[in-house]
């Protein structure tokens, strides 16, 4: 009986090593995870090296994220391509002499106009008695806070849902007129900025060209104080 015993018992310990060792297989060792945390960080921060290196305005970086700043300033110069539809201008966008679709190099951004707004895409959604789209400042005003004063809040809601706090082209209750938008279009939702693809950016990602565009000069934009593209740069 004891022989026979040993062996069951030999059996079993083999068994559940078995397990133990297939178990390891199985579940990311702790280095491996670390290993992944390390190359996330190291790839975001090459992003943000990155981001320093491109940004073409000065930064004011009193009082904000670093990282965030220069996350932000990737995402929204190498990535969404934000100024190419908040300058005024597609002529004006670069600087004379910096003009890379005109053969000329370096890139060099205007920063008399960096993402202050002013571009007419036209009457929307085509010609006829319909509004001109005009795309906004983003720069921040005396508060400190982007695109209009908006709280990261807002900006986040703004980016999410495409809601159109400035209500500039509301659905036509009638007749269009030439400042309000024919249904089915929703002039509660902004038509052209391209939101329904940068509501699927995370958080981060979000909060990063918010502290971003905190960081970047105030613009005055236009110089009536009446529109909605002004930009009150007082202290």
């Amino acid at each position: 009986m004891f022989p026979t015993r040993h062996l069951k018992t030999v059996g079993a310990a083999a068994s559940l090593g078995a397990i133990v060792l297939a178990g390891m297989l199985i579940i990311p060792s702790p280095g491996r995870a670390e290993d992944d945390d390390n190359n996330h960080e190291n790839s975001n921060e090459s992003k943000i090296k990155q981001g320093f290196a491109i940004a073409p305005v000065k930064l004011n970086l009193a009082g904000k994220n670093r990282s965030l700043v220069g996350l932000g300033s990737y995402i929204v110069n190498a990535q969404a391509d934000c100024n190419g539809c908040h300058s005024i201008k597609p002529e004006l966008e670069y600087s004379p002499g910096g003009n890379p679709y005109f053969n000329q190099h370096p890139a060099t951004v205007n920063p008399a106009v960096y993402l202050a707004g002013g571009q007419d895409f036209g009457q929307f959604p085509g010609p006829g008695p319909f509004p001109h789209i005009i795309s906004r400042n983003l720069t921040p005003d005396k508060t400190g806070m982007p695109a209009g004063g908006h709280t990261f809040q807002e900006f986040k809601t703004v980016l999410r849902t495409g809601k159109d706090y400035d209500q500039l082209h509301p659905t036509c209750k009638g007749a269009p007129d030439g400042s309000c938008l024919p249904p089915p279009f929703d002039g509660d939702l902004l038509q052209i900025m391209p939101w329904p693809v940068y509501h699927n950016m995370t958080d981060q990602d979000i909060r990063a060209i918010y502290e971003y565009l905190s960081a970047i000069p105030c613009l005055e934009g236009s110089k009536d104080a009446k529109s909605p593209l002004h930009n009150d740069c007082s202290k």
